[in-house]
């Protein structure tokens, strides 16, 4: 049997994807975000998934992003997608914290994995299962996916010198997510703000610190203009997850193709997002030092102080929501294997010279 040329091979190849593509249904994925999409890391992953996702899948899926409240108010976009108001939404599981208090595991954690350790346990340990599970068991009618990693945070933005603990102690801030149990323990009133709010927050008065991203995206918001000192590490997000969520009924209409687009294109925002964030921030803290800010590296003994009471939030949530411990003990028990790897593998880290 003679082989076909390589050009018609080529050619019989190429008609089969777009027939294929052809044969698919198109979709609009009309996406509102949490976070404004100028903001690198909280709302660049999704612009990137919508800037490739229309040539990856052949023309036959399409995103549209709404930039915060242009479609829905942010705080009620799991709800959306859910119930099918709009097709798709970008945030980070944290968001979800007043209906589903376990999803902030899928967000970030206070003193846990960085980023390759908290992406291995998603992606080869149990944790996209427990995060649909999780959705699933809310009754939440949505398919949820990883689609980007910040890495590590500051720690926070203050008028003064934070040296013990005794000096949090009445302070109003804002902070996200299982960091702000903590802070609560040390005398601290928390606040959750979007970042809009974060800036004219301060300059009335209405909270006397806060903590928002990594120094690029705190750049954006302007927090040196109106605060001085800033802290390291951040002990409370070492690494965060975004999150790209579909209505399940829009999901299953989708080809295993498009799916499998869909999936491979979170994926590589992740990494770009990862790449992107990590490259970024030391010019940023040289030139906040330049401009006057004071950046400080918490001391052993404020560090051992956030990670006693961080253990306490722990044993609380745990007693307190079944579906945290399960998730929580899962997370523990694989960085209990990983840490045989981590031991060896990486060098010893020491204090920077701030």
């Amino acid at each position: 049997m003679k082989k076909l040329p390589l050009l018609i091979m080529t050619a019989l190849a190429t008609a089969s994807v777009s027939t294929a593509a052809f044969a698919e249904k198109k979709i609009m994925l009309k996406t509102p975000v949490y976070y404004n999409t100028v903001l690198p890391g909280l709302g660049s992953p999704i612009k990137y998934v919508a800037d490739n996702i229309k040539t990856l899948s052949g023309n036959s899926l399409r995103m549209k992003i709404y930039e915060p409240n242009k479609l829905v108010n942010p705080k009620e976009i799991l709800g959306a997608v859910s119930t099918g108001k709009v097709q798709a939404g970008f945030a980070t599981a944290g968001n979800w914290s007043g209906k589903i208090p376990a999803a902030r595991l899928f967000s970030a954690i206070p003193f846990g994995p960085e980023a390759p350790e908290y992406l291995a346990w998603f992606y080869q340990g149990n944790g996209n299962k427990l995060h649909q599970e999780l959705y699933d068991k809310n009754n939440l009618n949505v398919k949820v996916q990883i689609c980007g990693v910040l890495p590590p945070e500051t720690s926070g933005w203050f008028k003064k010198e934070i040296n013990k603990p005794e000096d949090l102690q009445g302070l109003k801030m804002r902070f996200f997510g299982l960091g702000a149990l903590v802070m609560e323990k040390l005398g601290v009133s928390t606040v959750g703000l979007p970042g809009g709010e974060i800036f004219p927050a301060i300059e009335k008065g209405v909270i006397d610190a806060t903590e928002f991203s990594m120094p690029i995206v705190d750049k954006r918001i302007g927090l040196k203009k109106v605060l001085k000192y800033n802290y390291f590490p951040g002990w409370h997000q070492q690494a965060t997850m975004m999150e790209l969520i579909i209505n399940k009924k829009v999901w299953n209409k989708m080809s295993d193709r498009q799916q499998s687009v869909i999936e491979h294109i979170c994926k590589s925002a992740t990494l770009d997002a990862l790449a992107y964030g990590e490259a970024i921030q030391s010019p940023v803290i040289k030139e906040n030092v330049k401009s006057g800010v004071i950046n400080k590296y918490w001391s052993p003994e404020m560090l051992d102080t956030f990670k006693s009471k961080w253990e306490e939030v722990v044993a609380e949530q745990s007693n307190a929501d079944p579906e945290f411990k399960r998730i929580y003990a899962d997370l523990e028990q694989f960085r209990k294997d990983y840490d045989l790897w981590e031991a060896n593998a990486f060098l010893p880290r020491v204090k920077p010279n701030l």
